[in-house]
């Protein structure tokens, strides 16, 4: 596994974040922060140093020009190549990457992006899978008495929101997983898909696809709310997933 930063375009605070999404896929031996001499100092020099990446300052040889993004490219197909990677994780909303991911893919890699809500479709569907990373909200400093009633007022309402913001997510159900699942089960002859292929399938169509987007812990869970879909548990405990059985409608004579 091999995680390339890029540090002219993220928040070092997106780094942690990165490393853990990426752990589930393997072993990282590369980590890599690419940079210019002003970007690679004070916060990002503090969080590559601590969380052991190995910081690639590149020189700006000419105004506009972003030598960091070559860098990494050929960084990253330099480690295909010589077999030291076969995963890729750019740290990234940069579209420009988007190149390079279907060149990786295209020679056999698995590719993720880690990046901001910004980040470009076009970035997001050429990798296997993208996580998005929310910056979080700064924290909220007591309210003195003394303030004025508009920022009193300004303040209650901001306490409003949060609160409001911590409440369950609703859970919704969106149409397109009955649309996958009678697109999948109709090529099986018992009209079932396990939902293990089903949930590849959803990362496929959608790499930022999670059912914690819709307000659900998992896609089990998220399934067994669909009036249209019906789970089933397999002798060996795995689960699969079909349409449910439309109703009878009986007419009698008049």
């Amino acid at each position: 596994m091999a995680v390339l930063v890029d540090c002219d375009n993220v928040s070092p605070e997106i780094l942690e974040h990165a490393l853990r999404m990426v752990a589930q896929f393997g072993r990282v031996v590369l980590r890599r922060g690419y940079g210019n001499q002003s970007t690679l100092a004070h916060k990002w020099q503090e969080a590559l140093v601590r969380l052991a990446f190995t910081p690639c300052l590149q020189y700006q040889y000419a105004a506009g020009k972003n030598t960091a993004d070559i860098a990494l490219a050929l960084d990253a197909l330099e480690a295909l190549f010589d077999h030291r990677a076969d995963t890729f994780c750019l740290v990234t909303s940069d579209s420009d990457f988007s190149y390079l991911c279907r060149k990786l893919r295209e020679r056999g890699a698995t590719v993720c992006i880690v990046g901001e809500p910004k980040t470009p479709d076009a970035l997001r569907n050429a990798s296997d899978q993208f996580f998005e990373w929310m910056r979080p909200e700064p924290s909220a400093e007591p309210v003195a008495h003394t303030l004025p009633k508009a920022a009193k007022a300004e303040a209650v309402k901001s306490d409003t929101t949060k609160l409001e913001q911590s409440k369950p997510a609703v859970k919704r159900r969106p149409r397109f997983l009955v649309e996958a699942v009678s697109l999948l089960a109709s090529d099986t002859s018992e009209g079932k898909v396990g939902l293990g292929v089903l949930g590849q399938y959803l990362k496929r169509t959608d790499p930022a696809f999670s059912p914690q987007t819709y307000g659900h812990s998992g896609l089990l869970n998220m399934v067994r709310t669909y009036d249209l879909l019906t789970p089933h548990q397999e002798e060996g405990g795995n689960w699969s997933v079909s349409l449910a059985p439309k109703p009878e409608i009986s007419s009698e004579d008049g």
